[in-house]
């Protein structure tokens, strides 16, 4: 798998202070999506609805609104 293309601005672009270590959105080569983010699974994971799982090698992960409005218009439709 490789990364093709960052969707939305960059964290910098965003204003990040940290040397750019925000959340961000990939496009990789295959088509999927991989998403930096922090790892909050053991908060939030008790709390999932009766219809959602998730395996061994999930992480349940939170992007800020921001992050995920900036990468909205660079999401192809299909």
């Amino acid at each position: 798998m490789e990364f093709v293309r960052r969707l939305g601005q960059s964290p910098q672009e965003r204003g990040s202070l940290n040397n750019g270590t925000c959340p961000d959105v990939f496009e990789l080569d295959n088509g999927d999506f991989a998403v930096i983010g922090t790892d909050v699974t053991e908060k939030l994971e008790f709390k999932l609805p009766s219809d959602a799982a998730r395996a061994d090698y999930e992480r349940i992960v939170v992007v800020s609104r921001e992050t995920l409005l900036a990468a909205k218009r660079d999401i192809p439709d299909s």
